[in-house]
């Protein structure tokens, strides 16, 4: 089992008198890849710039492998940072690009040569030492700021949003690089995005974020099919989040119908909320001999994205998403059913911006 390498405890900090990260405690493993995931403003950046120094906090403490840096400048720490902008020398080539952090250091020439060879080889850009960045894609030029980090053999890896500015095929390329110098590297990384996909594909374990505040912390898997309230279901990929009423275990009334869930423990007669994924519900054509399904409803709307079709269905006064690789026209008469496993139970919060603070150890 990997050991504790980062631990932030009773993080606080504002900007202007505006409360960005409220009493934060966030563990973070050896050689794990560890994605901070959240929308704009939700504090996920500023937590990266704590962990590597480029912001202190008002209160808590950063405890880097049993010691306390919270107060050690960016350049004592084992971490390296690669930025969205890349923030390469545009008059220095690729070979001076990657070997100012080790003449900073003061490494042998010969030292250097090594390590330019070795992350060149790394990142799949062997003898490109005397190109220059300007004559770069942005992938390349994305893969020449990893390998200036990694040749200084970092403990830590942060990437704040590394892959915001490349269009979607090389973003997608990039992932899987990035999955690839992980497992090679053995390091731990720490990856900030607001992209559900990125985090989906590379991560090890998500720590979704909202307004300060830290809501689930969980395998990508977790994440996705047991979300821990209506913000991270709703933030993780498509749902259908419907108020509904627990009417005993195993038993949940949605829409006026009940459906058998698997679910215990919510009490009797309780107000839930309940998620339901696109992919999730079963359609039926309805018709005088087949009327299977709970609810019966109307296809309001229809789009073919590709590998399935995405449908809009009116039952039951709510307009359900649906994903399928059938389609039925728009104005079908469909039955809509779930199966148990996939009626996903939550407790419904007494304030709208109630924070969820169920995290998996």
């Amino acid at each position: 089992m990997s050991k504790k390498l980062i631990d932030l405890q009773n993080i606080s900090k504002s900007y202007d008198g505006q409360l960005v990260l409220d009493d934060l405690n966030l563990y973070i493993k050896e050689n794990e890849f560890i994605t901070l995931l959240g929308p704009s403003g939700c504090g996920k950046t500023t937590t990266l710039r704590i962990i590597g120094g480029f912001e202190t906090p008002e209160k808590g403490s950063v405890i880097f492998d049993g010691e306390d840096i919270t107060h050690l400048p960016p350049y004592k720490r084992q971490l390296n940072t690669v930025f969205q902008k890349y923030a390469l020398f545009p008059h220095m080539n690729i070979k001076e690009n990657i070997a100012f952090g080790l003449k900073i250091k003061g490494k042998t020439q010969s030292y250097i040569s090594d390590k330019i060879k070795y992350a060149l080889k790394l990142v799949n850009l062997d003898g490109y030492e005397n190109r220059m960045p300007d004559s770069l894609s942005g992938g390349q030029q994305q893969r020449i700021a990893i390998a200036r980090a990694i040749v200084n053999e970092p403990k830590v890896l942060l990437l704040d949003e590394p892959l915001g500015a490349l269009d979607l095929k090389l973003r997608q390329d990039m992932q899987y690089e990035l999955i690839r110098l992980k497992n090679e590297l053995g390091i731990t990384f720490i990856y900030v995005t607001h992209d559900q996909e990125e985090a989906l594909t590379m991560s090890d374990t998500i720590v979704v974020m909202n307004q300060g505040y830290i809501q689930q912390i969980g395998s990508p898997e977790k994440i996705y099919n047991e979300p821990e309230n209506a913000f991270v279901a709703d933030f993780i990929g498509d749902s259908n989040i419907i108020r509904s009423t627990m009417v005993r275990d195993k038993l949940v009334n949605i829409l006026g119908v009940d459906f058998e869930c698997v679910d215990t423990g919510f009490g009797n007669n309780k107000p839930v909320d309940v998620v339901i994924r696109p992919e999730d519900v079963i359609l039926t054509e309805c018709n005088t001999d087949n009327m299977q399904g709970r609810i019966q409803g109307v296809v309001s709307h229809l789009i073919f994205k590709g590998v399935h079709y995405e449908m809009e269905v009116q039952a039951n006064g709510f307009e359900w998403l649906v994903h399928s690789t059938s389609f039925f026209p728009v104005g079908t008469l469909v039955s809509i059913d779930v199966d148990p496993f996939n009626i996903q139970i939550m407790n419904k919060p007494e304030f709208e911006d109630e924070e969820a603070l169920k995290i998996d150890e």
